[in-house]
């Protein structure tokens, strides 16, 4: 599997779309965290994509303060 990070963003059926390395591709649940869910980064552990909480925070607060910065008068 390429890549040890991404970003969930969302779940479709059977599958979970994962954005790895600029790619989104088509994981099967089975491989991702129970407790992952929409907006997560991810990790792969060697088994499953499990959540990574300090960068899913760290990636909220970066988006918040672009989201800021752009409709700020």
């Amino acid at each position: 599997m390429k890549g040890n990070i991404g970003y969930i963003e969302g779940y479709e059926g059977d599958y979970c779309n994962i954005e790895i390395e600029g790619t989104v591709e088509a994981i099967p649940k089975r491989n991702v965290d129970a407790n992952a869910k929409t907006g997560d980064v991810v990790e792969w552990n060697g088994e499953r994509w499990v959540p990574n909480s300090v960068l899913t925070r760290k990636r909220t607060r970066d988006i918040k303060k672009l989201m800021d910065d752009v409709w700020e008068d």
